[in-house]
């Protein structure tokens, strides 16, 4: 390491000292910041096929502050060995490493939990096929126009960067496009959409008997009674009320890297388990705070329903989700302990992310089959009390009277709509009064909430299919 580099990292760290962070923490943002760069690159490379240089350049400028410090990362993606590299300032190295079914993994040192999964052959989908295999051109002038604006750049930033987005009107699709790179079999990363699919998860085992909402988690780390953690909740976790003290995962920036949910994420071989051992900083049920540790926690709870291992998470999501659904084009990623890491690392294809929504419209039913219990699409809606965002029980929500949802509102999304929410621009927007279903992915910047797009896709889309359905009904 050069001298200059070494002052630069010391300068770095006394400045965020300054702004009130532990040099602990602070020492932790090269490895936090290589390790998030890993993964997306892994996974994005060798499981959606896309181009390294450009993902790289389109994900950290959708990143408040990232460009600081993007000039030092050293990235080598090895297409031989499928595998990711990142060093910042020579330091702070993180390895993720591509596993044929089970898509990217951080290194940490240790052997992976799990061998390849052997392949699978799906079953029959029992929901009604959304589309033949052909890209599916606007049905009308105005959803073509609609298609359009959502792919439009700005002349300045922050610029839209969209890859995909898919409008399924009745359980169909009637508009889709993609960009250059991307098509219809692509599977392309939720980030926290991903939340919303273990929500799905934890309802079929709700479904089975094999938990309740309202009793304690049945977390192995907190079954003393006296330990006050005892007393958390399914609910509370799948609504961020559970109080532990791991930070916030709302922001995707610089700063967030300082975020001790973000040690979890990158850092720790076994998420879940450091989750887990981190004590209450409120107590449950009282304060509303989301971040990633409550959906690793929830994850760790569906591997030991499905069998203790990653194979047996993925043959159970298979067979009770994403099979039933038509989903044949997702990948699950996992920690090296084995646990999904379910709060941000789903990839699968735009029009699976459609039937997913579809799912949720259906009130949880596919083909006649009732995959989600009965109520449970529209507890997961059900706003969350102090949530000034406007959240549900893992899905994102326009009712109830928090900030986030009236703003939402002001600016033309309905309020019946519900959504999956994944940062810097993923969306599925189920909207039940208009049937639609609405996918939207991406590369946007969080800030400000515009620039994404979505509030003018979600409008042009109730308009156009509006006009559509009066002149089909008067001809």
């Amino acid at each position: 390491m050069t001298r200059r580099k070494l002052i630069l990292i010391l300068a770095a760290t006394s400045a965020l000292g300054a702004l009130g962070w532990s040099a602990a923490r602070a020492r932790d943002v090269p490895k936090v910041a290589t390790g998030f760069v890993a993964n997306i690159l892994c996974s994005e490379t060798f499981v959606s096929g896309l181009d390294p240089r450009r993902d790289f350049t389109e994900t950290t400028e959708a990143m408040p502050g990232v460009g600081l410090i993007t000039w030092a990362m050293d990235t080598e993606v090895d297409l031989d060995r499928r595998d990711v590299t990142v060093t910042l300032f020579g330091v702070g190295r993180s390895h993720a490493v591509y596993r044929e079914g089970l898509g990217c993994t951080l290194d940490h040192g240790a052997a992976p939990a799990d061998v390849p999964l052997p392949p699978m052959q799906p079953q029959a989908a029992l929901l009604p096929e959304i589309a033949g295999p052909a890209i599916v051109a606007p049905q009308t002038p105005q959803l073509a126009a609609a298609l359009d604006r959502a792919f439009a750049e700005p002349a300045e930033p922050p610029f839209r960067r969209t890859r995909a987005v898919v409008v399924m009107k009745d359980g169909r699709i009637v508009a889709e496009r993609y960009a250059d790179g991307i098509g219809v079999d692509t599977p392309l990363l939720g980030f926290s959409a991903t939340k919303s699919v273990i929500s799905a998860l934890i309802g079929i085992l709700v479904r089975d008997g094999k938990l309740g909402i309202d009793k304690p988690a049945p977390v192995v780390a907190w079954q003393d009674r006296n330990d006050p953690r005892h007393a958390i909740t399914v609910d509370q976790l799948l609504r961020h009320t559970a109080g532990i003290a791991l930070g916030s995962s709302l922001q995707a920036s610089l700063m967030s890297a300082l975020e001790p949910v973000n040690r979890m994420k990158f850092m720790e071989s076994d998420m879940a388990a450091y989750a887990e051992s981190i004590p209450l900083e409120t107590a449950p049920g009282q304060v509303w705070n989301y971040h990633d540790g409550n959906f690793l926690i929830l994850s760790h709870l569906i591997r030991n329903a499905a069998g203790g291992r990653a194979a047996d998470v993925v043959r159970f999501a298979h067979r009770e989700l994403f099979d039933p659904l038509g989903m044949h084009h997702v990948v699950m990623q996992f920690d090296a302990a084995g646990t999904p890491e379910g709060s941000s690392e789903m990839l699968a294809s735009a029009r699976d992310w459609a039937r997913f929504g579809q799912l949720y419209l259906n009130d949880g039913v596919a083909g006649g089959k009732r995959i989600l219990p009965e109520g449970w699409v529209k507890y997961s809606a059900s706003p969350t009390p102090n949530a000034w965002v406007g959240i549900g029980a893992g899905f994102w929500t326009n009712l109830g009277d928090s900030f986030g949802a009236k703003y939402r509102v002001e600016h033309g999304m309905p309020r019946d709509a519900f959504f999956a929410k994944g940062t810097i621009g993923q969306y599925v927007v189920i909207v039940p009064s208009q049937r639609l279903v609405i996918v939207r992915l991406g590369r946007s910047p969080n800030v400000p909430p515009a620039a994404d797009g979505v509030f003018d896709l979600v409008r042009d889309v109730m308009t156009a299919t509006a006009t559509s359905a009066r002149l089909a009904g008067g001809s």
